[in-house]
């Protein structure tokens, strides 16, 4: 009986095959391991910023964004990866006083700002009072969108803070210029899955001295 014919290249003729395809457009072009490796270097870039506080030397690939080189190479994995897209607000961080998605900006474009993530707002025993009040608020539920929401509160309190008019006097600023509405707008950016809204809205509320 005749042997089955093969319809298909075994791994180990895939295998050398590539190779062999692989060699052959190398030297076609003139390109080698040495100046691929030196083109990864040429890539990356040296960045100094300040992370809680500390000052942290990085050496990054270029398309490295924020949020990966917090979470990855300086290992403050409190800031989370959610979507991605810069549309839940799971990653958000303050930079020199502003909140914005990290997963959106790359780090080099940071070089010498203030960055704070959840990690340098308060630690066990001496929390920030934002997450205080969101322990007392239980204003998560699975947890996950919480650091940016945190951060989002606090940086939404200093909005509505440089936003009030200077003649205004600080026991009048709750009942004058912050609401509900307005936090509920200002903080629209971050979505929590679990539904906790109205415990979040209480928390900032608290911190804020508005009246329950």
């Amino acid at each position: 009986m005749p042997s089955p014919i093969r319809l298909e290249p075994s791994r180990r003729e895939l295998l050398v095959s590539s190779a062999a395809t692989v060699a052959i457009a190398g030297a076609a072009t003139g390109v080698c391991a040495a100046d691929i490796r030196r083109e990864i270097v040429e890539e990356q870039t040296k960045v100094v910023f300040e992370v809680n506080g500390e000052t942290k030397h990085l050496t990054l690939d270029n398309r490295t964004t924020l949020l990966d080189a917090l979470r990855e190479h300086l290992h403050l994995t409190g800031t989370k990866k959610g979507c991605d897209h810069g549309q839940c607000g799971a990653c958000t961080v303050i930079v020199n006083g502003r909140r914005i998605n990290s997963c959106l900006t790359l780090a080099v474009m940071h070089e010498g700002e203030k960055i704070t993530t959840i990690e340098g707002l308060g630690r066990p025993g001496n929390l920030h009072p934002m997450q205080a009040a969101f322990v007392k608020h239980d204003g998560f539920q699975c947890g996950y969108c919480t650091p940016g929401q945190i951060c989002s509160s606090v940086a939404v309190l200093q909005e509505i803070d440089a936003d009030i008019p200077s003649h205004v006097t600080e026991n009048l600023i709750a009942q004058a210029t912050v609401t509900s509405a307005e936090i509920r707008e200002r903080m629209s950016g971050n979505i929590c899955r679990c539904g906790a809204y109205s415990n979040i809205l209480d928390a900032i509320k608290e911190v804020a001295g508005v009246p329950a």
